[in-house]
């Protein structure tokens, strides 16, 4: 007779804790197939349970094939196939991170979250739920809402001089989203070249598409078109507009030489990250690329992540139409990665001028952190170790030091003052052995002014 001990407290029914009891009897072989089962009766009578516990776990096993009524003779087991033990095997777990939390951390990735527009992006996102609510359940263009497309590309002409259509326009969840669908578009079969120094996530991602990879080097104007000229490189993603990680901006002169060199070849594009364009603090805005183009062959990618807040994945790329009509061809059949909601909201908050006044905000905010950073060093022992590169844009700055430490002793002798900063070699992909000496690459975006000031005291401590 079948004994299971069944648990009248428990929250689970007794009919369901029979059923897995008998189930797992026949999976295992505890139940031959074939073998008859105790009558209903026999078995409620057995486990001290109703006759109707006993039918109602029956009728499920017999509803998933686990056993057979025979009319007049009972239940019977069903061939089943035995479950086997599990291997022994282990799942990988990763180690839990010991990144360390510092006082002062200058990192490159960070925004101040605390000047997203949050009062504003509520207000609007309620709009959007109550005047659009059939949209946001309906699926939109592969390449993203109308309505945001033509808000970018106003934005695209009104302050970084690229006269683009929306139909060029192309919306994807991040800029590594939308690089690969660039290495999808071009082929797999041609020579990338990359930055070196440079974003180093861009190596990752063509890397992991087992792409034929060629650092260019760079020098003071940016990439080293000389280089680039003589390689084998049949498309260059560049930083034109502020290099990452050596804050250099390109010269129209280099520009424009780097432009020739792919409209010497049929199929040699240059792919433009503008990521950071929004942040210029003196001078005149430098061009992009893309304005430059008069032969179609600048693919430009730019994000919402500096501009807004990092978790904000929206991105954008501009196609040229002959790219264009391949990826209609090709690969429209993908799905927005965007969600609708997002999109309708982001394209309202361009539209009535938010996101321009947002940008001027921060950008006076921004140049305040910059030049409490360069206030910091001239006003302490470190004006006379270190220079600086890269104030004029962006969020970060390289510092060049002089004070008979190498990278890794800049970087441990900070730590140990509370103070994480990175030094330049995390951002070469190849030929490590030919970093510059003593440099250290320093966000600030991600500290307020009073956090700046003290990190500074700290490396002044650590520096000197």
């Amino acid at each position: 007779m079948l004994t299971f001990n069944l648990d009248s407290n428990s929250k689970t029914p007794l009919y369901e804790q029979l059923y897995y009891r008998i189930r797992n009897e026949l999976e295992t072989g505890g139940i031959k197939s074939g073998e008859k089962l105790p009558s209903k009766r026999e078995l409620a009578s057995h486990l001290k349970v109703s006759v109707v516990t006993v039918e109602t776990a029956y009728s499920q096993l017999a509803a998933e094939g686990y056993i057979t009524s025979r009319p007049g003779s009972g239940f019977y087991a069903e061939a089943v196939q035995y479950r086997t033990q599990p291997e022994n095997s282990s799942i990988y777990i990763p180690e839990k991170s010991c990144c360390k939390n510092y006082k002062y951390n200058f990192k490159t990735n960070m925004v101040d979250t605390g000047l997203f527009p949050f009062s504003t992006w509520a207000k609007l996102s309620r709009e959007t739920l109550s005047e659009q609510s059939p949209e946001l359940l309906s699926a939109c263009d592969s390449r993203g809402i109308y309505e945001l497309r033509l808000e970018i590309s106003d934005y695209l002409k009104s302050f970084r001089g690229i006269e683009v259509h929306p139909d060029q326009v192309i919306i994807g969840a991040g800029s590594e989203y939308l690089t690969g669908l660039i290495i999808q578009l071009l082929g797999r079969n041609l020579v990338y070249g990359i930055e070196n120094p440079g974003y180093t996530k861009i190596f990752k991602i063509f890397n992991s598409h087992c792409l034929k990879i060629l650092p260019i080097p760079m020098d003071e104007l940016g990439a080293e078109c000389g280089f680039i000229k003589n390689s084998k490189a049949d498309a260059v993603h560049i930083t034109p507009s502020h290099h990452f990680p050596l804050g250099t901006a390109m010269p129209v002169s280099r520009r424009t030489e780097i432009l020739n060199w792919a409209y010497s070849s049929p199929n040699r594009y240059i792919i433009e990250d503008d990521y950071d364009s929004e942040f210029r603090f003196s001078g005149k805005p430098v061009p992009a690329m893309k304005s430059l183009d008069s032969r179609d062959r600048v693919i430009y990618i730019n994000t919402f992540t500096k501009s807004l807040a990092p978790s904000m994945r929206i991105s954008y790329m501009i196609l040229p139409p002959k790219l264009l009509e391949k990826f209609m061809k090709e690969l429209g059949f993908y799905a927005c990665t965007v969600p609708v909601f997002e999109q309708l909201t982001l394209s309202k908050f361009m539209g009535r001028g938010h996101f321009e006044r947002h940008i001027r905000r921060m950008k006076k905010l921004y140049r305040q952190r910059r030049d409490t950073l360069t206030e910091s060093i001239e006003s302490c022992k470190l004006k006379n170790y270190v220079s600086l590169k890269g104030l004029d844009s962006g969020l970060h700055v390289l510092m060049k030091l002089n004070n008979g430490m190498n990278e890794k002793q800049l970087v441990e002798s900070a730590a140990k003052e509370n103070v994480k900063v990175y030094g330049l070699s995390e951002y070469y992909s190849f030929g490590k052995e030919k970093v510059p000496k003593s440099c250290i690459v320093a966000g600030y975006s991600g500290l307020d002014e009073k956090e700046i000031t003290q990190g500074i005291k700290c490396l002044e401590q650590a520096w000197t």
